[in-house]
């Protein structure tokens, strides 16, 4: 199988490098249509914070036998999820945007919904649900770029490893619990 690409010469390089120099990171080379992924990382931005939002509360409301640890658990997530929109908040500056932290609109902007729950039960399967739509979304964002923006592929790529580790403990803490807490739900 022979290679069909053509390295750029580097004085052609050099010379590109100098043009239109105020975009940093955005080149010529760059290949996905920046305002599309400069929309949907900021789809991702809302959906990363809703869900923080979401399990600092749950970590706050938790209650019964089993608050402790599955509390310590939504922490834990809670600070991940920031974690991730201030990674995606740093793409989105890099390509040239503006990160959206608007509280208006928020819930618009995010694939997740912000469902409080009253029951341990409850905000364990809301979280669950969040989750699940966080990987399809990413997923999809992911097969969109293609090999258009390596770097934000793999930035995504990343986060949803994290959103698939959070869907596993999630589904792990609703087996665990009693059978009888779980009914009807």
């Amino acid at each position: 199988m022979t290679n069909q690409f053509v390295m750029t010469d580097t004085p052609t390089l050099r010379q590109r490098a100098r043009q239109h120099i105020e975009a940093g990171a955005v080149t010529v080379g760059y290949g996905a249509d920046r305002e599309a992924v400069l929309t949907l990382l900021n789809g991702a931005l809302a959906t990363e914070i809703v869900c923080m939002l979401r399990y600092r509360r749950h970590h706050f409301m938790v209650r019964g036998i089993h608050s402790q640890a599955v509390a310590e658990e939504f922490l834990m997530h809670s600070n991940e999820e920031q974690g991730h929109a201030d990674l995606l908040a740093e793409r989105i500056v890099q390509l040239g945007g503006e990160p959206n932290f608007s509280p208006e609109g928020l819930l618009a902007r995010s694939h997740a919904e912000y469902v409080e729950g009253v029951t341990l039960v409850d905000m364990i399967k809301e979280n669950l649900v969040a989750e699940r739509i966080a990987i399809d979304s990413y997923r999809e964002v992911i097969q969109y770029l293609g090999n258009q923006d390596p770097t934000t592929q793999r930035l995504l790529e990343s986060i949803l490893a994290v959103e698939e580790e959070h869907a596993d403990d999630l589904a792990d803490l609703l087996f665990a619990m009693p059978p009888e807490q779980t009914a009807g739900h």
